[in-house]
């Protein structure tokens, strides 16, 4: 008797619509079609038909939970009319919402990424070095290589970043870039501003806090 092969075993082994939930049920990350087409065993154009129907049919029926698409990929969400009580339930009181500094410094880095440090400080007209810290520690920010002419680390915004504010892509971002200043103009003004004495001596600049 002959052994099965591979193709033989590639079929559904469930219902695809409760294939999908249960697969995302336990997701800790955005998945695209692809990879959960793989997951349950049916073919992508299906998988996203049924993704699709499965997000209306939670709207419709009014469920505490939406599934989007975003960031690439499908993943549960709390409906936003109920983010409150989970907010309050998860962090028990606890205050999780970014500063005002942070969330101005984040606005720097997703319209002009990649960015260095000292170009965000420039544009805000303070040292970001503790918030840009929170920032990476939240996961709205990651590191991106140096500056190839002066060697400083840049920064960019995460698939995380798209995921919580809920965009595919930095494209569908607002046009806001040509409301901030020019980065080269600053950078020109902070070179001349750090080249003078310091009014007193050894003293740093005070960094905002985060």
């Amino acid at each position: 008797m002959s052994e099965p092969t591979e193709e033989a075993l590639a079929v559904p082994v469930a219902d695809l619509r409760p294939a999908l939930e249960a697969v995302l049920m336990v997701a800790d990350q955005p998945l695209d079609e692809p990879t959960l087409a793989t997951a349950v065993g049916y073919p992508v154009p299906e998988v996203a038909e049924a993704l699709a129907g499965l997000s209306q049919e939670y709207a419709d029926q009014g469920r505490g939970f939406d599934l989007r698409n975003v960031a690439g990929g499908w993943r549960f969400y709390t409906r936003e009319e109920f983010a409150q009580v989970v907010e309050g339930f998860v962090l028990e009181g606890q205050q999780a919402r970014l500063t005002q500094a942070a969330l101005e410094t984040l606005a720097v880095v997703a319209y002009q990424q990649p960015v260095s440090r000292a170009r965000v400080s420039a544009i805000r007209g303070v040292n970001v070095d503790g918030v840009m810290r929170t920032l990476v520690n939240r996961g709205l920010v990651e590191e991106a290589g140096q500056d190839g002419e002066h060697g400083a680390t840049l920064y960019r915004t995460t698939s995380y970043f798209l995921e919580r504010i809920g965009v595919v892509s930095l494209d569908e971002l607002p046009e806001l870039a040509p409301h901030l200043p020019d980065l080269d103009e600053l950078e020109d003004e902070l070179r001349e501003r750090t080249s003078e004495p310091d009014p007193v001596a050894g003293e740093d600049q005070p960094e905002e806090q985060p």
